[in-house]
């Protein structure tokens, strides 16, 4: 099910999201019309060696802040949760009941333009000072969040006003201003919206923190620094490993993923003696315990099975330890059950891996399997190497008899910005939902998951572009045309497949449901589609 649809100008319908009128907005903001305030419309300006990271974002005087579990990037200061686990609404139709599909349009965006501008320059006024023309400042009060008690206490009847604000609706709003380039309009919503979202509050709130951080990054033009500082930061390597089984445990997408493409492989080698797997996405290699453990039970003794793993660096940092600790334990568990058993390890980046990286011989039966890394690999759009495209074709030329893509259902890659912003705002928002009734909203495992493992590829598609943007997503029938035109043929999946996932789907909320689509497996979450399974050769 496509979310996406092609955005043309303000009056564009997007299907998809919740979007009431924007008189709340509009009645806000006309306030400051009456309020005699005069001032000038700032100018945002990169400030060097100042960015908006994942723990910088500034707290207002006058709020709770909460006290994130995360480690400090470049501030002591907490991100995202001015207001802590309160909540500043509760509209139905962000429920976890609620089913998406609802249409939203723009055209009053654009008739209430001028309005808007003219609305948040008085705004940006009487919240920073007659005095303050520019945001360029690193010093400036609106980045560093030096806001007077007393000038808060004057505009108490402002706060008292953001209840009446939708989230999502202020959130897309300051996401159009930039793509607009209305600097002015975009950093008056950037503070109403730092005082709405909260990192242990609703989904929605949650989300838009992490949403908020990928916009201020986008307007100061510091995604790539963002970025590449956050993976200097990380978390210990046991500290993310347990973040990622907390993922890993309250949602099916990892589940899913190794169950039907260990389902599909089993029965594609089901009469093979030598079999070679060549995993792309190895990571600690948890998925092939199972499989070599079922391959103990064949009936006439299990046959012989190597494994290739392709490595990334978060992996690594992650295991704490390079492919070698992959490649023992999965041979101390094929020893155990007595399972003729091979590692070859391929330490590189699917960019980087060559045919002779693969470590082919003759005899043995190759599967290969693509889980949720192929969207990482530049495309046409972002190199003429194309290397998603060379990697299909270098596959192929394997002459594999199965190959297992797993990916997301979502439409980022070659996306404008803005079409880009509100694919992400659905996608995500059906995920932070799916989380949410699996764990309390102040549990500090789901909130250093979600700011570790989450919320670095939503700032990725927000704030970056070109070949620092690294999270491409695609669709299914986008994926169809890569593998046909590198040569594939889809294969049908056999009915064990949708009775393991529906197994697996037993231990999670009712909401999640299987469909069989275009000859592929996907996994919803409610009516959104979620992630994928196809099997070719």
């Amino acid at each position: 099910m496509q979310t996406s649809q092609n955005l043309q100008g303000s009056s564009t319908s997007i299907q998809g999201f919740y979007h009431p009128p924007l008189q709340d907005i509009d009645s806000y903001l006309s306030h400051f019309h009456d309020s005699g305030s005069q001032g000038s419309q700032l100018s945002v300006q990169t400030c060097n060696e100042q960015f908006f990271t994942l723990d910088s974002c500034p707290a207002i005087a006058g709020y709770a802040v909460f006290d994130s579990p995360a480690p400090s990037v470049s501030s002591n200061r907490d991100s995202f949760s001015p207001q802590g686990s309160q909540s500043y609404f509760s509209d139905p139709h962000q429920s976890p009941e609620n089913n998406y599909g609802s249409p939203m349009s723009f055209n009053s965006v654009a008739d209430n333009d001028h309005e808007l501008r003219h609305g948040l320059r008085k705004l940006e006024t009487f919240l920073l000072g007659p005095e303050s023309e520019t945001v360029g400042s690193c010093n400036c009060p609106f980045r560093d969040g030096g806001y007077q008690a007393s000038s808060m206490t004057n505009c108490s009847h402002l706060v008292e006003m953001i209840p009446k604000l939708d989230l999502k609706q202020v959130l897309i709003r300051c996401a159009r201003a930039i793509s607009e380039a209305d600097l002015s309009s975009a950093s008056g919503l950037m503070h109403v919206l730092g005082q709405m979202v909260s990192v242990s509050g609703e989904p929605i709130q949650r989300l838009s923190a992490y949403m908020l951080e990928g916009l201020r990054a986008r307007l100061e033009a510091s995604g790539t620094s963002i970025c590449k500082k956050l993976r200097c930061n990380e978390p210990t390597s046991s500290e993310l490993m347990s973040y990622m089984g907390v993922l890993y445990q309250v949602c099916p997408y990892y589940k899913f993923a190794y169950t039907s493409s260990n389902v599909l492989i089993g029965d594609a080698m089901a009469d093979e003696s030598r079999i070679h797997i060549i995993d792309f996405q190895i990571a600690q290699g948890s998925q092939w315990v199972q499989f070599i453990q079922a391959l103990a039970c064949r009936p006439g003794g299990p046959p012989f099975i190597r494994v290739t793993g392709v490595d990334d660096s978060q992996s690594t940092y992650a295991r704490g330890g390079g492919l070698h600790i992959v490649g023992e334990k999965l041979a101390q568990i094929a020893r155990s059950c007595g399972v003729p058993f091979e590692f070859h390890a391929s330490a590189m980046s699917g960019c980087e891996v060559q045919l002779g990286n693969l470590g082919v011989r003759p005899g043995e039966a190759i599967a290969v399997n693509f889980p949720y890394m192929l969207h990482h690999m530049p495309d046409e759009s972002v190199t003429t190497v194309n290397h998603r495209d060379r990697l299909l074709r270098l596959v192929k030329s394997l002459s594999p008899k199965i190959v297992t893509l797993l990916e997301q259902e979502s439409k980022t890659n070659t996306a404008p910005f803005f079409q880009r912003f509100l694919e992400t705002l659905d996608y995500y928002t059906a995920m932070f939902e799916s989380i949410d009734v699996k764990l309390p909203r102040d549990d500090k495992q789901r909130i250093s998951a979600e700011q570790h493992c989450v919320a670095r590829d939503i700032v990725n598609i927000i704030a970056c572009e070109g070949v620092e943007r690294v999270e491409r997503h695609e669709l299914l029938g986008k994926w169809r045309s890569r593998l046909t035109m590198a040569g594939f043929c889809q294969c049908p999946l056999s009915s064990s497949v949708g009775y393991a996932i529906k197994d697996v789907l037993k231990d999670y909320h009712a909401n999640f449901r299987l469909e069989h689509r275009e000859g592929a497996l996907c996994l919803h979450w409610k009516h959104r589609a979620m992630v994928t399974c196809s099997a070719w050769r």
